[in-house]
Order: C-alpha cells, then structure tokens, then sequence
C-alpha cells in the first residue's frame, strides 16, 4: 500500500501533543487538534452564562492547550502564521475528523485503559490505511493496542517524541508484533526527511531506549552525590560541557523537566523492571526517594515553581539571582563559585575524547565524580544490549539526539579507548556485561569500525562481526570529502571542497564563523574557479552556526590604531566580493543553518537562492557593536522590501522605510527560518528543511536544479532613495525617542547614519539611484561610525562580555 500523510490529527492538547502539532505545523502539514470535553463549568464560564453545551465551554480544554503551546518559550511554532495550519475540536463533536486523517497520534493521559478506550473509538472510525502511533513514554506499546482489529494492530506504532519536539531531534519508532514493516518504513522516512528527526528504532521494552538508559544512570548518580556529600552547585560544574552534557548538567535539567514528572517516572520505571537488578537498587535509594519526595511535598518542583535544587531569588536591587539547595540542610543558599584545577584544564579543550581522559586520570573530586559516572554509564548501557538494542548505535543516537550529549557511551568509549577503560571499570567496580570482554578477545578493539574519523559500521554482539552504518546515499560529510582529495583550496579560515557533479563547496571554518580576510579570499578562489572547474557553488558548513558576523576583533583593533585605508579596503573587498556573488553568472546557493549574525545575514542574501534549515536565527545585528550594516545589508534591506511597492505610482515609501529602520534599528533577529523569510532576509523562492543532517546535499541539488533549468544571473536593480523629506521624517522619529529615553545621544547618532542611507542621503527629491550609490553610503557612515569613542567601547564590551552596552 503506499502512504501519505496530507491530514494529521493528533489527540491531547497538553504540553507534549501541543509541541507535535505545532512541529507538523512548522513542516506545513495540517493538523486536526482535539481534547475532551469539560464536564463543568468555571465560575468565568457561569459568569457568562455559559452552559456545558456552548462550544466555547466544550473546547475549553484544547484552547487552553493550544493557548499554552502558542505562548510557549522557546517558540513551539515557527511563526505565528503557522499555527493556522492547527484547527481544534473536541473528541465528543470533531471524532469524525479521525476517519479523514492519515495519522493520528495519541499523547494523552499516560493510563492503560484510559488510552485503550480511545483506541477502540479509533478503530470504529479510521480508514484502512489510517496510520495509529502513541506517544506514551513509559506504557508498553502492544498492551494499547490489544483487542484492537488486524488492521488497526497492523498500522499501529509507537512514535515517541521528546520535548521539546520542535528542538529536540529524537524520535523513537517502537513497533509491536503486528506492526507492518512498511508501515514503519515510511513513518521512519516521513519523520527524518519532513520532520527533521533522528529516528531511532526501539523495542517495545519499559521506557524505550532514551529515557531507559538516562534514568538507569541517574538513579545511580543521584545516589552517590549523596553518599559522597556533593554539593549541587560542585555536580552542575562537572557533569555539563567539561564531559559532553549541556549547560543544564544534572540538576538544572531535573529542575527543567519538573521534580514531580522525574518522580513518576522513576517510580513508573521501577516496577517495569524487575530483572534490572543495576537500575533497581538505585531507583529504590532510600536518601535519594526522600529527597525527591520532599521537595515534590512542598511544592519545589522546578523552573515551573520557581524552586527546585535551584530557588530564584529577587534581590532588593530587583535583580534575579539562583540560589542552590543544601543537600543536608535542605535549605537555598546563595551562590558559590566552584572551582575544580581539573576543570579548568579542561575548559578549552575542544575534543571531548581529550577531556575525557584528563578527567579521568584527575585525582580531585572532580576526577572521583567523573569516574563513577563515566564507568557506571558504560557498564549500565553494556548490559541492556540485547534487551532495549541490539547495538550500541540507537543507543548512543538516543543519548545525543534526545539529551544534547556530545557522544552516546559507546561513542565515549571508544575515544578513551575500549580496552583500557574496560580494565579500570573492573578495578572501580563497575565490570562491564560479558560480550564486550568476548568483543576484545575476538580482536575487535573498538564499537564502531572506522574509515578515518568516519563510523562505517557498528559491533553487534548476536553476530560477533561488524555491521555496516546505513545512511542516505546523497548525504554529504565535508571531512569525508577533505579525506578522499576533494580539497582544493584552504587556509586558516576557509576552505573549497568538490562536491562532485560539477558544484564547489565553500566552507568557513574561523571562530563561530566569524568574517574575516582569509574567508573572502577563498570567495574569491571559488568565483575565480566557478568560471572553469565548477558549474555552480555552494556555501555552507557543518558547524553549528553559519557565520556570527564580521571580526569584530579586527574591526577595533584597525580603528583604534587609525588604519583607516586598510579598515575602508576590508569594507569595500567585502561588498565587491558579495556583489560579485550576486551576479555570478554559475548559480550560488546559501546553506545557513543556527546563527547567521550581521555580515553572515549580508553573505546569504548575496546568494543566488537559500536552502536554510528550519532553525535558523538570523539578522543584520550591527547596531549593537555601534555600527551599521555595511557589506550590502543596508542595501539588501532596501532593495527587498522598499523597491517592490515603489513601483507603483504614489505609494508612500514611509511605512516600509520605518519597517526597515525598526528592523536594522532593533537588531531584531528571527527565531526560525520562516521568521527569517518574513524580515525579507529570505525570499519566497527560497527553501527551508527541517533536517539539519541533510542541509548540504539538499543545497547541492538546488545547484543542480538551478542549471538544468537555465540558470541566469539577476538583471542589475536600481535601489529607490526616498529623498531628503523622507529622511527628515526619520530623524523628527529618532529625536522623539531621544528625547522620550528609549535611545542613548549615540544611539541616536548611529539611526541618523542608519537614516541617511535608507534615504539616500541628501537627495532633494525620490530617484532610482544605483546598488553602487547605496553601498558607498553603507561604506561611509561605517567607517564614520568606527572612529567613535562609543562605538569602539561597545565593541569591546561585546568582545570581552557579549553583551550590548547602551552607552
């Protein structure tokens, strides 16, 4: 049979049903959806003289579900157009919106009969290819479906996101017995290729993989930071970034995902589990339940309380400040720096691998803590191979994509090295399950089998061999491509890779992808050679965010030692250069993804077309470090938003000017690619996908989309400059919110330069001028702006604190 999904209806407007239907929303598929119905009224409602048969009151619940996910932070839609794509209704009036889906997802109340009952409504109504998952986290996927028709059975999945479902890129797939192979085949292809997700087939065993193998560690944690006295603030400080783990570490992540939701599921788990004799006899510790237990007693249940192992305080200044709970005393005190000499090695050091095994070797507390939880982890996870994987791979996947670690355990493992990690696990007390010694006596050294830096297969213990590592055939890995002589150009901050098929890649590779000379001179190589080796470029890299904006270093450093010619040449190297991408006669295509900042903005609106990542965060920020934007954003800004209205007669050019003023003037920054195509910064021809894993090769096809379909360069645009009375409109604008406080005197200096441009300087009356005219502009007031005192001091302030000073 083939499957579609063109309608989704999913069941449960709480926090995770919400989130997966603003995620199917971001990826522009319609979604149906619904909650019950009340069975009484509020007093508002009685007020109103509303009875249970209004539909107001019959959709409360969904609406204040709904209500909750459009106001959630961070953001669960990408704009709020998208929440359009979401209608709702009720499981009582809208049910026959089942019988019209394609799939529908059930995140409701985790109780078995609760979820069965609905289940046998849906039966009576779905369609035969209608596609049945649950989101359940912890129920055992068949025991939902039992007593349900073949059909249903055989079409019937778990599908397990995790929240945040629009940031986090886990997705679970747990079929049953019955489940059909095709039917997991195409929800596994439709969540990774339109959902973005990183899909991770599970067994249908207690809490899946993810949740399993966290709680199994936690439980254990847990327990020893009390044993050995720890305090909270010492555990954050060593267990996020120095071993892999984010900012949240352990506390503030429990804190995030609420006390009381922590609770229920290891109290959910335990019970599950009863042969998991490692997990057990920590989630049954005694110090460790109780003092879960009171906090959930008094109502310290985390971020959502405002106090949970972390308190927000107000200080009489008004000023907010987290205070950490005693451990002992179960009181908040304030905040203590921690300070660890093993730590500290550590805070520079790129590579996790490294990190690792200084941490490991350390004879601190760090190094005793690092120990017990690197070495239970690798023990824990060997030993539930096979029950929840048959292989470390979906298990170090879990890790990563539904935890934000560096490296599953394995992944670890094998960069501190298998043999020697297992010989310390067995002198610290943590042996290892058995087939990972039979492993190393079959000769196999390592989990993963490796080509260079590259994993190309995986151990599985059930066949004592290596298993080849699927993945996308057009997937593109630049370090692969590097390794196979596919360099042809670099220096220290760029480089130029053949992707093959006639198309060049340009790669930054500076700090946060800062802009500086060594980028544009590869630029320029890709340019230069796109006229005989390349048929068309694409500029892109797999960092995590495309490019922060210019060296703001090298900025201050010139104007404060007066190089002007060099600093004004640095400016105009960089419009030509971006101009030069504008009219390549062979097609260039952006492929952003995370931050694209200032100048990063500038290179992507350069280019021919864009296929950016749904998360994309982008905006011409310049204003914050005391200066414009003067690599052709200004003019872009202009040319996208002013130009088209102004071609028709007695239009008046103000209120675009104000929207571009507003834009460049508040350094907004749009939080998704879609928001970042409503600032004009993207065009309507430009593509967003939602998988961050595939943004190169779907670039390079653009490419080759854009030739095989006649590519030609834009015809040369004439910029519309308002003239002089629409720039006096601007500033009588600027002095008002001098005047009312809301803008510093040299903020007001810097909107007037902003102004000045926008306008087209002291033009008596509109023109058509040319990209050139406005570019000199940008060119003049940056360099202007770069000799003030102020200016200099806010980028400093931004160097040394990344912080904007409103001097």
């Amino acid at each position: 049979m083939k499957y579609k999904i063109h309608k989704v209806v999913v069941v449960g407007a709480g926090t995770m049903g919400g989130g997966i239907a603003a995620l199917l929303a971001n990826a522009g598929v319609p979604v149906t959806l619904l909650d019950i119905v009340p069975n009484k009224l509020t007093p508002q409602e009685e007020s109103q003289g509303l009875t249970l048969a209004d539909s107001k009151v019959r959709n409360r619940i969904v609406q204040e579900g709904f209500d909750r996910t459009l106001k959630s932070r961070p953001a669960s839609f990408f704009t709020a157009e998208h929440a359009a794509l979401v209608n709702l209704g009720n499981l009582e009036d809208d049910f026959d919106a089942i019988a019209q889906a394609d799939w529908v997802i059930e995140v409701i109340v985790e109780n078995l009969k609760i979820k069965q009952q609905l289940m046998e409504r849906i039966d009576a109504v779905r369609q035969p290819g209608t596609i049945i998952s649950t989101n359940t986290s912890g129920i055992p996927i068949a025991s939902i479906a039992a007593g349900r028709s073949e059909g249903f059975r055989q079409h019937f999945l778990g599908t397990h996101f995790f929240n945040p479902p629009r940031y986090l890129k886990l997705l679970e797939i747990i079929p049953t017995g019955d489940t059909l192979p095709e039917v997991v085949k195409f929800i596994s292809h439709f969540g990774e290729f339109r959902l973005g997700k990183g899909i991770v087939p599970a067994k249908d065993t207690p809490n899946f993989i993810g949740n399993r193998l966290a709680f199994g560690s936690a439980a254990f944690a847990l327990d020893y930071f009390l044993a050995n006295q720890y305090t909270v603030e010492e555990v954050d400080a060593i267990t996020g970034p120095p071993i892999g783990n984010p900012k949240t570490a352990t506390f503030r992540l429990i804190d995030l995902v609420g006390i009381d939701v922590w609770d229920h599921v290891g109290k959910n788990l335990a019970p599950a589990i009863p042969h998991d004799e490692h997990a057990l006899r920590y989630l049954k510790s005694e110090p460790v339940n109780n003092l879960i237990g009171a906090l959930v007693e008094r109502g310290a249940l985390g971020n959502k309380t405002k106090a949970g192992f972390y308190k927000e305080v107000r200080t009489p200044e008004g000023s907010k400040e987290f205070w950490a709970l005693n451990l002992q005393t179960m009181e908040y005190e304030p905040s203590k720096k921690v300070r660890f000499e093993s730590i500290g090695k550590v805070r520079e050091v790129p590579e996790l691998g490294k990190r690792l095994k200084t941490l490991l070797a350390a004879d601190d507390r760090a190094g005793q803590l690092v120990r017990a939880l690197t070495y239970q982890s690798f023990a824990y996870a060997s030993e539930r191979i096979p029950e929840i994987s048959d292989t470390p791979k979906p298990m170090d996947d879990a890790m990563r994509w539904g935890f934000g670690r560096e490296a599953g355990p394995f992944e670890s493992w094998d960069m501190i090295g298998v043999a020697e990690a297992t010989a310390a696990m067995k002198e610290a007390g943590f042996p290892p399950a058995e087939w990972v010694d039979q492993m190393l006596q079959a000769g196999f050294e390592t989990f993963y089998q490796y080509d260079g830096d590259t994993k190309i297969g995986v151990y599985s213990p059930a066949k004592g061999d290596y298993l080849p590592i699927e993945r996308p055939a057009s997937l593109i890995i630049l370090p692969e491509l590097k390794a196979a002589g596919k360099l042809v150009k670099k220096n220290s901050g760029a480089s130029l890779i053949d992707l093959g098929d006639g198309v060049g890649c340009v790669e930054f590779h500076t700090k946060m992808n800062a802009l500086d000379l060594d980028i544009f001179t590869i630029i320029e190589e890709a340019l230069q050679r796109a006229q005989t080796d390349f048929d068309g470029l694409v500029v892109g890299n797999e960092a995590d965010n495309f490019s922060a904006g210019a060296n703001l270093f090298l900025v201050v450093m010139s104007a404060q030692s007066g190089q002007w010619e060099q600093l004004e040449a640095l400016v105009k190297n960089m419009q030509d250069i971006l101009m030069r991408v504008r009219y390549s006669p062979k097609p260039i295509v952006a492929a952003p993804a995370g931050l694209a900042l200032g100048g990063g903005a500038e290179v992507i609106m350069s280019c021919n077309r864009v296929v950016a990542a749904g998360e994309l965060y982008a905006g011409l920020v310049e204003i914050g470090a005391g200066v414009i934007p003067a690599g052709s954003g200004t003019k872009e800004m202009v040319r996208r938003i002013l130009n088209p209205p102004m071609r028709t007669k007695n239009t008046d050019a103000l209120p675009f000017l104000q929207r571009i003023f507003e834009q460049i003037g508040l350094a907004k920054v749009g939080v998704s690619a879609e928001e970042v195509r409503q600032m004009g910064i993207l065009g309507p021809s430009d593509r967003v996908i939602l998988n961050r894993s595939l943004l190169l090769s779907e670039a390079k096809k653009e490419v080759l989309h854009m030739i095989n379909t006649g590519y030609a360069p834009p015809i040369p645009e004439k910029i519309y400059a308002a003239g002089r009375d629409a720039f006096n409109a601007l500033r009588v604008g600027i002095h008002m919110m001098k005047e009312g406080g809301y803008i510093t005197e040299h903020e007001s200096v810097i909107a007037g330069k902003l102004a000045n441009i926008l306008t087209g300087g002291e033009l008596s009356s509109p023109a058509w001028v040319s990209e050139q005219y406005i570019l000199d502009l940008e060119r003049e007031a940056f360099l202007s702006l770069c000799g003030e005192e102020k200016t200099q001091q806010r980028m400093w302030n931004l160097l040394q604190t990344g912080k904007v000073l409103r001097n």
